[in-house]
């Protein structure tokens, strides 16, 4: 694999640059986080908050918030934004298609379905078999996605596809919404569809963090093959690359961050979009560089949009997927703008 990377034509990369971003974002990660748990409705010190979690008290209350409210939703917060970021750019990675992220995709709306379902039909369900089919719902919306692009005329475009997933994504919300409606389960589908860390338990987060950590490790084992696929499909061919078996093992790993994160936080979108496109633009076209600094910048942008939801009208909480959509949706539309050509 090394000599096939070097025949390549000199890749736009800045690994200063990624070197950078891995070093101070992961310690801004790590303040962010500390200053997450320090503020809401009861404001404390970081030293308190240091003490809580390196000489923890039960007979403290602080201590107590700290351990089994703040800290399970932060660390979620920072988890789900590196597994979005992750997942939406390999999507962009392996589809050549900028404006590819789980939210816009159908993935994160097949999840959510299946969330409706469970609720409805099973509502004892143990969270490891939601989690399950968390997956099995984000695999049927990607399917339904990448099928109804493949048979148009002309096959995938960029922008066709999206058009393709926002049909795909609107139908499957609106059943999901009529499920809730017809058997009364909406006050328990608003946190999902809003988008939200408020009530992450620490089983919750114990579950997910194996999934979310082997997936990204996968991420960036094939990495460079990525970094192939992204230059386009003879060159990966002419290399070597193995290209359907690299997408396929993609896509497995785009479901598993895409289902894992949406059964924690339910449908949060654009964080793919947004934070592959600031990492590309910051350190290059190498995926080496791209899938772990996506990893680093998209919990930074989460855990901030938690704190920021916490922090504009207090005590009460704007759900952080309206929040980060208020980014999400003009850099969309400058995308969609830039790629309506492919129209």
């Amino acid at each position: 694999m090394e000599a096939e990377i070097e025949e390549l034509p000199p890749l736009r990369s800045r690994p200063i640059a990624a070197s950078l971003i891995l070093m101070f974002g992961t310690v801004a990660l790590v303040f962010g986080i500390a200053l997450s748990v320090s503020f809401g409705a009861v404001h404390m010190s970081l030293s308190t908050v240091w003490s809580a979690v390196f000489a923890f008290n039960p007979d403290i209350t602080h201590h107590q918030i700290i351990q089994e409210i703040r800290l399970p939703r932060v660390l979620a917060s920072a988890l789900v934004g590196a597994a979005f970021a992750v997942a939406g750019a390999l999507m962009q990675g392996i589809t050549r298609n900028p404006m590819a992220d789980s939210g816009i995709l159908g993935l994160n709306a097949g999840a959510a379905l299946v969330l409706a379902l469970c609720f409805a039909l099973v509502p004892g369900l143990s969270y490891n078999m939601i989690l399950l089919l968390c997956f099995i719902g984000a695999s049927i919306g990607a399917v339904i996605v990448f099928g109804i692009s493949a048979v148009s005329r002309g096959g995938f475009t960029p922008v066709r596809l999206v058009l393709a997933g926002s049909a795909v994504s609107s139908l499957l919300y609106a059943l999901s919404e009529g499920i809730a409606l017809h058997f009364k389960i909406g006050q328990d589908l608003a946190f999902w569809f809003a988008g939200g860390v408020a009530n992450v338990k620490w089983e919750q987060l114990k579950t997910i963090t194996p999934w979310v950590i082997v997936a990204i490790l996968a991420a960036i084992v094939i990495s460079r093959s990525i970094t192939l696929l992204s230059l386009g499909e003879e060159i990966a061919i002419n290399l070597g690359q193995r290209t359907q078996l690299i997408r396929v093992i993609a896509v497995v790993i785009i479901v598993i961050l895409a289902g894992s994160s949406v059964s924690v936080v339910g449908a949060v979108s654009f964080v793919g979009l947004i934070v592959p496109h600031i990492t590309r633009y910051l350190v290059g076209v190498d995926y080496r560089w791209i899938i772990p600094c996506s990893a680093i910048l998209g919990g930074l942008l989460v855990v901030l949009a938690d704190l920021g939801a916490r922090m504009i009208n207090p005590p009460y909480e704007f759900p952080i997927g309206a929040l980060i959509a208020m980014l999400g949706v003009p850099f969309f539309l400058y995308l969609a703008r830039n790629e309506r050509r492919g129209l």
